[in-house]
C-alpha cells in the first residue's frame, strides 16, 4: 500500500511539474516596430501618382537619346512625359518628391546597363529643377553599382 501511495504522490508531481513546465514554455514575446509615419505617407502619396509612371517614361529613353539630350529636349513624346512627370511630382509633397525620384530610378534597375544607370540617376537627380520644383536636386544613392 506505502508503494501505491509514493506511486500516486510521485505521478501527481510529476504531472504538476509538467504543466508548469508546459506554460513557461508558452510564454512568447513579440515586438513590433511601428514604420516612420512620414515615410508611409510619402509612400502612399507616390502610389497615388503612379509611382511616377511618367517620370520613368521620360528617364527610360535610349542611351543616345540622352547624349541628344544634353543640348536639347526636342522630342514631343518626351516633351509630354517631362510636363506629366512635373505634374506628378507636383502633386506630391516637398519633403517627399525625392523619395519618388528614387523610386522612378529603381524602376530602371535591371533593365539598363551601368553606364545607362550613370545617365538615368544624373537626369533623375535634375528633375526636380527641370520642373522648377523644390528641391532643386534630388541626392541618389548608386548603391547598385
Amino acid at each position: 500500500m506505502a508503494k501505491l501511495t509514493i506511486l500516486a504522490v510521485s505521478l501527481v508531481a510529476f504531472l504538476a511539474l509538467a504543466s508548469v513546465s508546459a506554460h513557461r514554455t508558452t510564454i512568447t514575446t513579440t515586438v513590433v516596430e511601428e514604420e516612420n509615419p512620414g515615410q508611409q505617407q510619402c509612400r502612399e502619396q507616390i502610389q497615388r501618382q503612379q509611382n511616377l509612371r511618367h517620370c520613368q517614361m521620360y528617364l527610360a529613353r535610349g542611351r543616345d537619346q540622352y547624349e541628344v539630350a544634353m543640348v536639347t529636349d526636342r522630342n514631343p513624346r518626351q516633351q509630354q512625359h517631362l510636363r506629366e512627370c512635373c505634374q506628378q511630382l507636383q502633386k506630391i509633397d516637398e519633403e517627399c518628391r525625392c523619395e519618388g525620384v528614387r523610386t522612378a530610378v529603381r524602376q530602371q534597375q535591371g533593365q539598363r546597363e551601368q553606364e545607362e544607370m550613370r545617365q538615368v540617376m544624373q537626369e533623375a537627380q535634375d528633375l526636380p529643377s527641370k520642373c522648377n520644383l523644390s528641391p532643386r536636386r534630388c541626392h541618389i544613392q548608386a548603391s547598385w553599382f
